[in-house]
């Protein structure tokens, strides 16, 4: 049994998974979920995109959300959808395109925009006479990926999907079930989801500024030290894999038993 008792923080259904996985090498965790995925109404503008579907040499899919949601739109309008370069930043989103049937490419090594950017198969896909890329993704997000390929010359289009809210919970509850619960390390999975984290931790802050915070990428790390987050683990990915590498590399903390 792991010393280790987590806080986890991604939406309730991608920290229940977590969960699992966690227990089953004996690692304790508690979810708090600090996004909540609200879908956007789909608009006669989104539903031209998907129609124009083929005319977009590689479509980069942001997210599982933005995977899920986009499916959807994609299966009421596509009985088959068109031949085209599918990409995502990790695996997890990558599962759930291949799932349905897609043919996906993402980097092995580093789940974040700057990894996708240096993947070969994304260079060859744009590589045409009059490249167009669509980006599916949360109503607000990063804006690396759009700038670095419209500084090649590509086209960029993006369809907002989702928007990530800070669900509303009472005051003192991240406080209370830190405590509680005895937990000795945070894990969140984006720059959004620790900015709700800092946001609901109020004039808790400066104390879970001490706990290990495990982050998915070099960006999110920065985010967070110069939050003074004290112990920040940069897992170097934001999946179960790259979570449970990221704690065995780390002295466990002491037993509070």
């Amino acid at each position: 049994m792991s010393n280790w008792r987590l806080l986890l923080t991604r939406p309730a259904e991608e920290s229940q998974a977590l969960a699992q996985v966690l227990a089953d090498v004996g690692v304790f965790s508690s979810s708090l979920p600090l996004l909540e995925i609200q879908p956007l109404t789909v608009t006669p503008e989104n539903q031209t995109i998907i129609y124009n579907l083929h005319q977009y040499c590689a479509v980069i899919v942001v997210s599982k959300p933005a995977a899920r949601l986009g499916l959807e739109m994609l299966d009421a309008i596509w009985p088959q959808p068109p031949m085209q370069a599918w990409f995502t930043v990790g695996a997890g989103t990558a599962q759930i395109l291949e799932d349905y049937g897609l043919s996906v490419s993402f980097p092995e090594h580093g789940d974040d925009s700057e990894a996708l950017l240096d993947l070969p198969q994304l260079q060859q896909a744009i590589n045409s006479p009059y490249p167009k890329v669509l980006i599916m993704r949360a109503e607000e997000g990063r804006e690396l990926l759009a700038e670095r390929l419209r500084e090649q010359g590509i086209s960029v289009d993006y369809l907002p999907l989702y928007r990530r809210n800070l669900p509303q919970y009472p005051a003192f509850t991240l406080a209370q079930r830190v405590q509680a619960e005895r937990l000795n390390g945070v894990v969140v999975s984006s720059g959004q989801g620790f900015q709700h984290l800092r946001e609901l931790a109020g004039d808790f802050w400066p104390e879970l500024a001490q706990l290990p915070l495990f982050v998915p990428s070099p960006r999110v790390a920065e985010l967070a030290r110069a939050a003074g987050a004290l112990s920040v683990v940069d897992c170097r990915g934001a999946s179960a894999t790259a979570l449970l590498a990221a704690l065995g590399e780390q002295p466990e903390p002491a037993s509070q038993a």
